[in-house]
């Protein structure tokens, strides 16, 4: 994807100000060797990009001042409570370098695994982004998780599953292996069985 941005010369917040009044947003590229570099980007541009899910996970073309750069999307702040996007941080990205970041996961065909449809229960999901790290050129925008085969009472762990050629996962702590999904019977179900088991053992009343 590929987007396009100015060098921009005046800084601190009354500059940013103006920046924003006119439509603009104040951004910042730094890593490798050229050094941080202030910029500006077209806000309805930026705003457009950053509401699709591949700009967060792909390795970005950065026209600035007609020279390309590959960049990664680092942060971005955002207004309170208005749709305005109000800073955004990027990296350049070096082809022969490994980058960490996250990538959305995508969950599959668990309305059709034995689970669901045999054994009456609810397959829930784990988290929705993963931290990896690879070279550049493996980046995946995202990742999949087939639930297709869960059955009842099932669980489904990050070890469980192939990530892409090249794709590490980048663990939190000891959590090496994160749940990704696990099938159980629907909240209330057990509590429900509870009650009508001493019911039906009771004895008929003469």
């Amino acid at each position: 994807m590929k987007f396009t941005a100015t060098s921009r010369s005046v800084q601190g917040s009354s500059a940013s100000r103006r920046l924003r009044r006119a439509g603009r947003v104040p951004a910042i590229v730094y890593g490798g060797k050229s050094g941080p570099a202030n910029i500006e980007l077209d806000h309805n541009e930026i705003y457009h990009s950053l509401n699709k899910e591949e700009f967060h996970a792909s390795i970005l073309d950065m026209v600035l001042d007609g020279k390309t750069e590959p960049v990664l999307v680092r942060a971005v702040q955002w207004h309170s409570y208005k749709p305005l996007v109000l800073h955004v941080d990027f990296q350049r990205v070096d082809a022969s370098q490994a980058v960490n970041t996250k990538v959305p996961v995508h969950y599959l065909n668990a309305d059709q695994s034995p689970a669901v449809k045999l054994a009456g229960q609810v397959v829930t999901h784990g988290p929705a982004e993963l931290d990896i790290t690879c070279l550049p050129a493996n980046l995946p925008k995202f990742i999949e998780v087939d639930l297709g085969d869960m059955i009842g009472g099932s669980r489904l762990h990050l070890a469980d599953i192939t990530l892409p050629i090249g794709v590490k996962y980048v663990p939190h702590g000891d959590d090496v292996n994160p749940l990704l999904a696990q099938a159980a019977a629907p909240r209330g179900a057990a509590a429900d069985d509870a009650d009508a088991a001493p019911a039906a053992d009771a004895p008929a009343a003469e």
